[in-house]
């Protein structure tokens, strides 16, 4: 851990100069985030750790030597990341924990340059940037072109104000493409190019780049008698300083929620970028009494939109046995935060799925969600190697039983046929109680794996035995009375479920929820399964040559025919129950796509809901999609709706559409 700790603070202060002095950056904004957090983790753990140069204890970067240097009056503080709800709530009861129950100021997080602007007698005289906190670099010749900051106030007073300098989506546009005639390098983007300009030694660069800017905070508020955040904005309005309109005071932690959601849709409409909200306690009195850390404000934080796309470290390449005995390769990542969850491992697919996209163990990949859902390898950046990367190969061996891997027809996957290899029966076992399949709870991978271990059960017929073995049960470590009735509670409760969730829990090649249904409708019992043809089964739809032949040879399995058998004189359901499906207009003969993450629906609950009132869900917006189903955080199928005009609901409209005559 020590060395990863060294490794987080070179790592960083590089970081820090390359962004703060050269301003040539060499890591993404997210790579950052994702090092100082894991940094700071760290030091809250092993404090002994902790070093002098650490970049916890600087506020921004270095001065650097080109401009002269100004001492703030008081420090320009940074503010501390939030990432996702549950994080915003965490800050917030933090503050509720003081004994305060605040209103507050959400205002969106403009993507420039931090600056602060003093004035004497109402008439402007001074502006630099953060710096490292306590001296920024005197900026104040090219602040004076900026023409949204006035150089005199309508009032005569001595006042300082903070805010940020940025460039406009248009304007970065037109300096691209003049650059790009003239055969210069292009910037990456609207903070680096405002970074860029604020720094030039020539005023009259930085006037042509047409900088924009929004003042936000008033350091000594109570100069002015001034009571709150909201109170403070419109005094520096009234001043003459650009304020920005896009900000709220809301009453409680679900306004800001709402505020943030309602913020990220219109994200990509507004003329200049943000790249998240700010949250501040709007009484000032309660500002003073919650006062700072070493680096941040305790009243105020800063929610960072989740990233589409992220990159982070592949530090190995792992193997995983499936139930069928499917060989998968794994990335191991560096932990990093995708839309909200934090993503450390992700699915490599197969051999040829890594030489296609030219992995290599410790590459710098980007990451993403797969349908706002699946972690994604989207591939490496190779203009980051360094020379310390390893070539991947594919083993020969099962990772767990040793047995000689065997390649598919395709010559594209590989098996372990052994059919006794412990984790081919475990990864069985695990699926066959999962939530989509049997839903058994409190039979998670980690007690499946433990009373494999000890024996207690090591086929499927086992779990429906539990019972006799509550005593024996009990007595285990992590186990107790409730807990092992709630679980033969459970099991006795899965016997009833219909049949589709027993074909599909059974594990038969390549058969999901969708086509397990599809068989469970059409045969209703699952005797009718056993001397089906292949091709009968291929006239299905949604059922082809080789699911057919998967389904077949599964019911020609004499062990597969007995453990039914078993199943069946155990008590569990072998017929088609059925369900209700209501007549409602707004979902009939519908094709559906959710997309974002809901309040009061789990993905799985709302396609449920959808097939239940007559509609269908697919996982991709197309010309043939009738509704999009939006919540927070939509990402791509949002704008692919928009693109092609299909109708959009929110949750609120999605709930109005759902009326009382549909089954919810």
């Amino acid at each position: 851990m020590k060395n990863r700790y060294d490794e987080l603070v070179e790592i960083i202060n590089k970081a820090n100069y390359e962004y703060y002095v050269l301003d040539n950056p060499t890591i993404t904004d997210q790579e950052y985030d994702k090092y100082l957090r894991e940094l700071i983790d760290l030091e809250i753990e092993y404090p002994e750790y902790a070093r002098e140069d650490s970049p916890t204890n600087k506020i921004g970067g270095e001065v650097i030597d080109g401009f002269k240097k100004i001492v703030h009056d008081k420090p320009m503080m940074s503010l501390s990341n939030v990432f996702n709800e549950s994080e915003i709530i965490d800050f917030d009861n933090r503050i509720q924990k003081e004994g305060y129950h605040p209103s507050y100021v959400c205002e969106l997080k403009i993507d420039g340059l931090s600056v602060s602007l003093k004035y004497e007698n109402g008439i402007f005289k001074s502006a630099a940037t953060r710096g490292d906190g306590a001296v920024g670099e005197d900026i104040t010749h090219n602040v004076k072109t900026i023409n949204s900051i006035p150089l005199k106030l309508s009032k005569k007073i001595d006042i300082e104000v903070r805010g940020e300098i940025f460039m406009s989506k248009k304007v970065l546009e037109e300096l691209n493409k003049t650059r790009e005639e003239k055969g210069l390098p292009l910037f990456q983007n609207c903070r680096n190019a405002a970074a860029g300009s604020i720094r030039q030694l020539d005023s009259k660069i930085a006037k042509e780049r047409k900088l924009d800017a929004f003042i936000y905070h008033l350091p000594n508020p109570e100069d002015f008698q001034i009571n709150s955040h909201l109170e403070a904005l419109e005094f520096m309005k009234s001043l003459g300083f650009k304020v920005n309109s896009n900000n709220k005071l809301v009453n409680d932690v679900n306004g800001i929620i709402e505020f943030i959601e309602e913020k990220s849709l219109i994200r990509n409409e507004l003329s200049y970028d943000i790249d998240g909200v700010v949250i501040k306690v709007n009484d000032l009195n309660i500002q003073k009494n919650l006062g700072f850390t070493q680096k941040y404000p305790k009243w105020a934080t800063a929610y960072k939109f989740p990233a589409t796309e992220v990159l982070t470290k592949l530090t190995d390449i792992i193997f995983t046995v499936g139930r069928t005995g499917q060989i998968t390769p794994n990335a191991v990542l560096e932990p990093v935060i995708v839309q909200g969850s934090t993503i450390r491992r992700a699915t490599l697919h197969n051999e040829q799925y890594i030489i296609d996209k030219d992995l290599k163990i410790g590459d710098i990949v980007s990451i993403r969600k797969a349908g706002d859902v699946i972690p994604e390898v989207v591939g490496p950046i190779k203009e980051r190697r360094d020379g310390s990367e390893k070539d991947f190969n594919m083993i020969e061996f099962c990772p767990i039983c040793g047995s000689n891997l065997v390649v598919s027809k395709s010559g594209i996957d590989y098996f372990c046929h052994n059919d006794l290899c412990p984790k081919r029966n475990i990864e069985s076992l695990i699926h066959f109680v999962s939530r989509k399949a049997m839903n058994i709870d409190g039979l998670g991978e980690r007690i499946i794996e433990d009373f494999y271990n000890l024996g207690i059960i090591t086929k499927i017929e086992d779990i429906y035995s539990l019972k006799e073995k509550k005593k024996e049960l009990v007595e285990l470590e992590g186990f107790g009375e409730k807990s092992i009735g709630n679980l033969i509670n459970s099991i006795e409760v899965s016997k009833g479920n219909s049949l589709e969730r027993l074909i599909f829990a059974l594990g038969i090649n390549g058969i999901g929820e969708k086509n397990a249904k599809i068989l469970a409708k059409k045969y209703i019992n699952i005797d009718n399964l056993f001397n089906v043809t292949e091709d009968e089964l291929n006239g299905i739809n949604d059922i082809g040559p080789i699911l057919a032949k998967n389904i077949s040879d599964y019911f020609k399995n004499v062990d597969n025919i007995r453990l039914i058998n078993n199943l069946k004189e155990i008590g569990v359901n072998t017929k088609y129950i059925g369900e209700n499906v209501v007549e409602n207009s707004n979902f009939i003969n519908k094709k559906f796509v959710v997309t974002g993450t809901l309040k009061d629906f789990g993905r799985d609950e709302i396609k449920n809901i959808i097939e239940i009132n007559g509609g269908t869900t697919s996982s991709s917006v197309s010309k043939n999609t009738d509704v999009v189903i939006v919540g927070d955080s939509p990402g791509s199928k949002y704008d692919k709706a928009l693109e092609l005009n299909i109708e959009i609901w929110d949750e609120l409209k999605l709930k109005e559409k759902l009326k009382k005559d549909s089954l919810i």
